[in-house]
């Protein structure tokens, strides 16, 4: 059996599976067991495949039909041009964030020693991409997970960010005593009762914890922007990524504890996903 027949059973399973990206999927796939990039697979597609790669692949194969994300499978997933490592422990970096990210790039890029912190950093891909952007700047990501905690400060040493930014494993309501300029988040905010609507890859396989805000999805950023008030400093900024139709509920809650709203950001939908407010005296 050759590379493109096998590709062909991959892609032919993953749609009777419903995938939608099952050609993608089957080739990210077989690039992973073959170790090649997806190009490279593309123009040898007359390659035979051996006994013990046919096994492998059938195996990735077999996780994807489970609606497992292929992130998870790779253990990769890339975000702002640089390639992140995730498990089930972490979200998945998503491009709507990266716009997020480019915003504050474009604000903060002429100013030096800027202390940032991430709420609930995950893989830490948000601080890391601020921190390789943003030149003599430093930050701290802090997330309840510990094991989310070890995949950020891996990605911050293949990143070379390591001596920039520190991880901790603690619980928001824990931190204290440390005034930032910058204060960005991507907490839960898909309310306990839509929960049951996401997709199969999301619902079964990324970590609930980070997904799942409350009854109206708003309990996780209310507790942020109630302890942003008293960790950030007078005019420093606040980055919150929101769900979709959020903005009216949550620019309320800013504006009640003493935030002006600076931008909102839309996803590639037109909806708006991220509120940037700037912390008033």
């Amino acid at each position: 059996m050759n590379t493109y027949e096998l590709l062909k059973i991959g892609s032919t399973t993953l749609k009777e599976k419903k995938i939608a990206s099952f050609i993608l999927d089957s080739e990210l796939l077989l690039s992973k067991v073959l170790q090649k990039n997806r190009q490279d697979l593309l123009l040898n597609l007359s390659q035979t495949i051996s006994k013990k790669d046919f096994l492998k692949y059938s195996n990735l194969i077999l996780r994807r039909s489970s609606h497992e994300p292929v992130a998870y499978i790779l253990n990769k997933k890339e975000f702002w041009s640089k390639f992140f490592h995730v498990t089930k422990d972490t979200l998945i970096p998503r491009p709507e964030t990266e716009l997020m990210v480019d915003q504050l790039i474009k604000k903060y890029k002429n100013k030096k020693n800027i202390s940032i912190l991430d709420i609930g950093t995950g893989s830490g891909c948000i601080i890391i991409s601020l921190l390789s952007e943003l030149s003599n700047s430093f930050g701290v990501g802090i997330d309840i997970s510990h094991r989310a905690i070890k995949i950020a400060k891996k990605n911050a040493i293949n990143h070379c960010i390591d001596t920039k930014v520190k991880f901790l494993n603690i619980s928001l309501t824990k931190y204290f005593n440390i005034k930032h300029d910058l204060i960005v988040s991507n907490p839960p905010y898909i309310s306990t009762r839509e929960f049951k609507y996401l997709s199969e890859d999301i619902k079964k396989f990324e970590p609930r914890i980070a997904l799942d805000g409350g009854n109206d999805g708003l309990d996780l950023i209310k507790k942020v922007i109630y302890k942003t008030k008293d960790i950030l400093k007078i005019n420093g900024t606040l980055a919150l990524e929101i769900g979709n139709k959020q903005f009216r509920k949550v620019s309320k809650i800013l504006t009640n504890n003493n935030f002006k709203i600076e931008f909102r950001i839309n996803d590639y939908r037109d909806n708006t996903r991220c509120i940037i407010a700037k912390k008033l005296k």
